[in-house]
């Protein structure tokens, strides 16, 4: 389309061919006076608009990403519940363990602890089940109570049931596999010690209560016949 003057553009460099100038670089270089616009300057070239500080600021996106997936961990925003006990659970309530190492056997209850967990006991003395936690969500609470007025359980929480972490130093296979027949953790004198001082209360209580020894002894299992949505704890 011709131009809205009228008048076709000159270029100072017009091709002979296309994309061959008719003069060289050094010859546009004196014919378009740049030469004496570099001289005004101090021999370099003015820079004419710089761009603004915010402009720069800016930081360009990378133009890789890595191969493998970067996890990020997630935020919680969950507010943390204290668990609701049931109500049939009360101090004393006798608990039937439904899973675990201790499966069947009748326990005391003798408090909820910070976690949500129930501190419960034997006695041990009894049917072998010592001072532990457990879920409540795995136990059946029965009718039967035992007297725990005089039990103090004040200095029984979470951190009291925490693993000790210990640094293990590299061994080599011979003494590996001799570790592990050999390693077996004693339990310390501390907590066998609260174990007794919480048995011989409980024991009184439980001697003084006809048939409750045998009761808490005797393992829970259902026979052939019985139906547990009909039985009453």
């Amino acid at each position: 389309m011709a131009p809205k003057s009228g008048k076709a553009k000159t270029t100072r460099n017009p091709d002979l061919i296309r994309g061959v100038g008719k003069f060289s670089r050094s010859k546009m270089y004196h014919k378009r006076g740049l030469w004496a616009i570099k001289a005004k300057n101090g021999g370099v070239f003015p820079r004419h608009g710089s761009k603004p500080a915010a402009l720069e600021a800016v930081v360009k996106p990378p133009k890789f990403y890595p191969a493998d997936d970067v996890k990020k961990p997630l935020v919680n925003k969950r507010k943390e519940k204290p668990t609701k006990l049931r109500a049939s659970i009360t101090p004393g309530t006798v608990l039937i363990i439904l899973a675990g190492r201790f499966k069947g056997k009748r326990v005391v209850f003798l408090k909820q602890l910070t976690s949500g967990l129930l501190l419960i006991t034997g006695p041990f003395k009894i049917n072998g089940v010592p001072l532990r936690r457990v879920n409540q969500s795995y136990v059946i609470a029965t009718s039967t109570k035992v007297d725990v007025s005089g039990v103090n359980v004040e200095k029984y929480d979470d951190k009291y049931f925490a693993k000790e972490v210990e640094k293990k130093k590299k061994k080599g296979e011979g003494e590996f596999f001799e570790a592990e027949k050999d390693e077996k953790k004693a339990l310390p004198q501390v907590k066998k010690d609260d174990q007794q001082a919480v048995d011989a209360i409980l024991l009184k209580s439980i001697e003084g209560v006809p048939d409750l020894k045998t009761y808490l002894s005797a393992r829970f299992s259902l026979l052939s016949g019985m139906k547990p949505h009909e039985l009453v704890f």
